[in-house]
């Protein structure tokens, strides 16, 4: 089968890596572009919507061409073949990016309309639509000169939409994000792990469940398309973990208690109210989503955190430093004049922002 998933533009080359571990064979990286395409056996469906950490949702490809307006997204459709929709409500869900002289909701119109005429065609019987909730979601996706159709195995609930979240921090990161930023740092259930500025503990919850293998415990649209065998290979483990969150404010620290209780990884996790500028102890990876944006509206207030938490941080770290921030240049200079090795770094949309990963180890 032929797949292609969609994830936070800039992680493209670790989410590759993931697909690749759970049995993909990743046949082109859009890099920048939040895409991978891939092949794999049906098995895939279930094995990758339960177990990557990384990706955002994954469509089956039936179509992937070049277009040059509406009436060839219309004929590419049409001559698709939709016997897995009988008896089954649909509803397109489109997007487009790119300058065109039509919308996405023009996409969904005619793409929506290319998928009733195709089964009527061919079976002699109208679909149901059902726009808020169908048994299948088909995506009709625009991207410049390109279209794609595929067939939503994850749902409208994308995959960074984590089960456990019960509790949401007004700028909690992206779980997938989190995830990749453990990756990039290179820990491991080994090592021991901190986020000094931890929020709603989507870094050390996320840790703590790919330590321990805990699969992504939802529901998913492909459960409503079709039966397919869960794969339980992947063992839960019962390793134990140094992990630990602190948090400047009790009512975030609350909140990332219960949701480390909801994902079922309370009993890993150290949570502690703190200042990031006053860290003490030693951990191996200081992995963190500091503030910035709208979280801190004065530079300055932002460069006089970043400088304290950077000293603090080095004072901490026994191998790497690890964050995700739009004011990138600032902390960049804080690093510097304290000392600190940048060893790697990307951008990563994120959110409407262009933010950047930073890898730091000791100079």
């Amino acid at each position: 089968m032929k797949f292609y998933a969609t994830l936070a533009p800039g992680l493209e080359d670790v989410a590759a890596e993931e697909v690749r571990r759970l049995g993909g064979d990743v046949t082109e990286i859009r890099v920048g572009k939040g895409r991978l395409f891939f092949e794999g056996s049906r098995k895939l469906i279930d094995r990758i919507n339960r177990y990557s950490r990384t990706l955002e949702r994954l469509n089956v490809l039936l179509y992937r061409g070049t277009f040059s307006g509406l009436d060839d997204i219309y004929s590419a459709v049409k001559n698709l073949e939709f016997d897995f929709l009988n008896g089954k409500s649909f509803a397109i869900r489109s997007m487009r990016s790119g300058t065109h002289n039509f919308t996405s909701i023009d996409v969904a119109r005619v793409a929506g309309q290319a998928v009733i005429d195709s089964f009527q065609e061919s079976y002699g019987k109208r679909l149901k639509v059902n726009l808020n909730n169908p048994d299948v979601i088909i995506r009709a996706e625009v991207v410049e000169n390109e279209f794609f159709v595929g067939i939503d195995t994850t749902g409208d609930d994308a995959l960074h939409r984590r089960w456990w979240r019960v509790y949401n921090h007004p700028a909690h990161l992206n779980a997938t994000i989190a995830c990749s930023m453990l990756k990039i740092a290179g820990w491991n259930p080994k090592k021991s792990l901190i986020d000094p500025m931890c929020g709603s503990g989507t870094i050390p919850i996320e840790a703590a469940l790919m330590g321990r293998n805990v699969p992504n415990k939802r529901s998913f649209a492909y459960e409503n398309l079709c039966q397919i065998t869960k794969n339980d290979s992947e063992k839960i483990s019962s390793i134990r973990m140094e992990l630990y969150g602190t948090e400047k404010f009790r009512k975030h620290l609350e909140g990332a208690t219960l949701n480390a209780e909801s994902a079922g990884v309370a009993d890993t996790i150290t949570f502690s109210l703190g200042d990031a500028t006053e860290l003490s102890g030693s951990y191996d990876i200081i992995a963190t989503n500091p503030p910035y944006g709208l979280r801190i509206w004065k530079k300055s207030a932002i460069r006089l955190l970043y400088e304290k938490f950077a000293i603090a941080a080095k004072k901490c770290m026994n191998d790497r430093l690890v964050l995700i921030t739009a004011e990138y240049r600032i902390f960049e200079e804080c690093a510097e004049r304290v000392g600190l090795e940048l060893i790697h770094d990307r951008f990563v949309k994120y959110g409407g922002l262009l933010t950047k990963i930073l890898l730091y180890s000791l100079s």
